[in-house]
């Protein structure tokens, strides 16, 4: 049986190990899938071992031997969060102390400081003592006297954004110690240029200053040679400024080493800049809920909340838990969720769901689902799962990673050795293999791809489409054809009178007599004519209520039977009546044999279908209509949208026996956009299944690789633009990065370019690269 296993990859500061790790994962027998996110840090597998305390240390022992220093460790269960106010802290560095000290300390799964909101959030690891906010503080107080953290309900902050004394642009991977070291780097190389070549003991001041700077790659570097496993970045480097020291040129050794060391740091704020841009499209997490109890409002963590529990929600918080209003009214900003950006008017009896933020008013809402359950924590979860699915693309990158190296590495060797036996010159020749060897490393690619279609995911998140993969992402640019559900999907799915044609009898007394007889129906269409009549009927009035099974009811309303259903039940009973044409469903009504009347009922098409039709024309998509529907009702909605391709009057099974039909029609690849359980095996069989998320069914969104939060069928056209644009980017980074280095390398080779060029082609063209693909986030 094979098992999925998900670990946290920790020490692991380069895509292109990250690349290399991967690769070399994938070719362990045990091993049948392996995914590595370097962006999140995340680890996931499909292995037939179930031996998973030994698995574990054997992926440590070639994650350490392909990366000396990285580790691979379980991903705990979330434990609840805890929220706490920190008071008396001015400098983001000493914040980065304090929690850097929390998550030595051993007592905590995950922490996390945020300086500008003067915020603190853990959770706890198993085995945590008790009266951990005493050890917080004195932890904290340790690393940063003064400071004091307290719980949220003691603090007076609330969550809110609160002002600051100063900050200090200080960063995530590299410390204090790494920018002075950084610092003094630059101060030599400054000194270096300025006293001249022809000091003698200038060789020395650089080589001072060139382990200072670059101290911890030449270790690493080594290391990795010891384990045999050293085509890196850091023997890169190492081999690099070696070689231009044995040519003469320390200035050149000390400023190459020390401007990759900058770009690395620039490289890295910048994938943290983008990560956190994208993260903050999807900031809908709730911090805490406020439940009604007898003792009065108390915030908690939302995962504690109970089905039934009341909460409370004020203007300015986000609802926790999906659930009803049963007191209060507001506008409610669902635009993170589903990307509208007009607030939605909702009053007591609406159903709400978490992730809104409430713009105004008092809400009391009862929770109708568990957080785990809740509207937030699946969009959560699936955006997580998104960027574990990779495209084409990046997996193409992480092969052409392992590959691109060698074969440089093996040219930068010829490149020293063949000319110098025919030219002679070797150090000449050296410095020229020595330029080939800064430029060989592909971080430009392999992070700048997977951040285009991280930020895809994200923007389209923004928008109200959730992608549940790069993958589905890039599958869009291959998409022909389209194949629509229509109930739900390209109509409303909520039925309602349309018309009431009476016989001897006012249309009222028509509609209350039909209302009676479908009061005690569930069917949409019963509970459309009951809504319709508005009349509260008492139950004392109905008697011997019988369904009658594909045909429509009997019962006796004051003593009187009444019937209401098709042209079945009227020829069953011998009732004579006036056939009514309509393109959608029509409930003839009679009472003690005597025919009433006709209710007409039509599911109305959405507003926006029809714009969504002609949107996917024109990008050149064809579009087909699957339903069980009446070939009547069928076509007519497909005249109204434009749709030429309809099938009518299909089964669950039909349906994807067309479906399969139309795939092996289509060259290209084909999507299904549905909304109901029954939908939910053609959706899985499709290449890209859309599920409507607002009204769809779990089930249906579980088989969906992509989910519109709206139920707008213009969603799916966006989904497109974004997917285009995701293209766009990726091919731009790929022709961008390959363009320059190829370029450089013959410059190199020619005596055209120098280490100072080498050094933009690699850091400088990465950092290029990770810009270009935030462009997506500004879509």
């Amino acid at each position: 049986m094979t098992i999925k296993k998900e670990y946290s990859i920790k020490n692991l500061h380069c895509a292109g190990c990250a690349a290399k790790l991967e690769g070399t994962l994938e070719g362990l027998e045990y091993v049948e899938e392996v995914s590595l996110n370097f962006l999140k840090k995340k680890l996931t597998l499909k292995t037939k071992r179930n031996d998973h305390r030994e698995l574990l240390n054997d992926l440590n022992v070639v994650a350490d031997r392909v990366e000396p220093g990285t580790k691979i460790t379980e991903r705990e269960e979330a434990s609840p969060k805890r929220e706490y106010t920190v008071k008396n802290l001015h400098c983001a560095g000493c914040a980065s102390k304090v929690e850097g000290a929390l998550e030595k300390s051993g007592y905590f799964n995950e922490v996390s400081l945020n300086f500008m909101k003067k915020k603190l959030s853990v959770r706890l690891a198993e085995g945590a003592p008790e009266g951990i906010l005493e050890i917080i503080n004195e932890i904290a107080d340790r690393i940063e006297p003064g400071v004091e953290v307290v719980s949220e309900e003691s603090g007076c902050c609330g969550g809110h954004d609160h002002s600051h004394d100063h900050s200090h642009d200080h960063d995530h991977d590299m410390g204090r110690k790494e920018l002075i070291v950084l610092a003094i780097g630059i101060v030599v190389f400054i000194v270096g240029l300025l006293i001249g070549e022809e000091v003698k003991w200038l060789p020395l001041l650089m080589g001072a200053g060139y382990l200072i700077v670059g101290w911890d790659i030449i270790y690493r570097a080594f290391s990795n040679i010891k384990r045999g496993s050293f085509l890196d970045e850091n023997f890169l480097m190492t081999i690099a400024t070696f070689g231009a020291f044995a040519v003469g040129e320390s200035t050149e050794a000390v400023g190459v080493m020390l401007f990759y060391k900058i770009g690395e740091y620039f490289q890295g704020r910048a994938v943290d800049s983008s990560r956190r841009s994208i993260e903050n499209l999807m900031d809908i997490r709730p911090d805490y809920a406020n439940v009604k109890t007898a003792e009065g409002v108390k915030r908690v963590d939302p995962s504690t909340v109970r089905v039934g529990d009341v909460i409370q929600v004020k203007a300015g918080e986000k609802l926790p838990l999906d659930g009803k209003i049963v007191k209060g009214r507001a506008a409610l900003d669902t635009s993170a969720l589903t990307g509208e950006s007009i607030p939605r008017d909702v009053i007591e009896g609406d159903m709400v769901i978490s992730g809104s933020l409430n713009k105004n008013g008092l809400l009391e809402v009862e929770v109708t689902k568990l957080f785990g359950d809740s509207t937030v924590s699946k969009i959560l979860e699936l955006v997580e799962e998104a960027s574990s699915k990779k495209a084409k693309a990046e997996k193409f990158i992480t092969k052409f990673a392992r590959v691109y190296t060698p074969i440089v590495v093996g040219i930068a060797v010829l490149i020293a050795i063949v000319p110098s036996f025919i030219y002679g010159d070797f150090s000449t020749w050296l410095y020229r293999a020595l330029i080939f060897l800064v430029i060989s490393c592909p971080c430009a690619l392999v992070v700048s791809i997977p951040l285009s279609f991280f930020s895809g995911i994200g923007v389209s998140s923004r928008r109200g489409i959730l992608v549940k993969g790069g993958n589905y992402l890039e599958e869009l640019n291959r998409v022909k054809t389209v194949v629509f559900d229509k109930t739900g999907t390209l109509t409303y799915g909520k039925f309602q009178v349309t018309e009431v044609r009476a016989e001897g009898i006012s249309q009222e007394e028509l509609l209350e007599v039909a209302a009676a007889a479908e009061k005690h129906s569930n069917h949409p269409i019963a509970q459309s004519i009951v809504e319709a009549c508005g009349i509260d009927i008492p139950e004392k009035n109905i008697q011997d209520y019988k369904e009658i099974e594909g045909k429509g009811v009997a019962v006796f309303y004051r003593g009187e039977e009444i019937l209401a259903g098709n042209e079945k039940l009227m020829k069953d009973y011998n009732i004579k009546y006036e056939k009514a044409e309509n393109h959608g469903t029509v409930v003839y009504v009679a009472k003690n044999g005597k025919h009433l009347g006709a209710i007409l009922i039509a599911d109305k098409v959405k507003k926006d279908s029809a714009k969504a039709i002609e949107g996917l024309k024109k990008l050149g998509v064809e579009c087909h209509m699957l339903t069980g529907d009446s070939r009547s009702v069928a076509e007519a909605v497909g005249g109204e949208l434009g749709i030429e391709n309809i099938h009518s009057e299909l089964l669950p099974q039909e349906k994807a026996d067309h479906l399969t039909r139309i795939k092996n029609e289509t060259e290209g690849s084909v999507i299904f956009v549905g909304d109901g359980i029954n939908d939910a095996p053609v959706l899985a069989l499709s290449d890209i299944g859309v599920a409507m998320g607002g009204i769809g069914s779990d089930a249906a969104i579980e088989a969906a690789d992509m989910v519109l939060m709206t139920d707008e069928p213009t969603k799916l056209v966006e989904a497109f633009d974004v997917a285009a644009l995701t293209r766009k980017v990726v091919l731009q980074n790929i022709v961008l990065a390959l363009g320059i280095k190829i370029g450089v390398m013959i410059l190199g080779v020619g005596g055209h370019a120098t280490m100072w060029e080498a050094i933009f082609a690699d850091v400088g063209v990465a950092l290029l690269a990770i810009l270009n693909a935030v462009r997506i986030i500004k879509k």
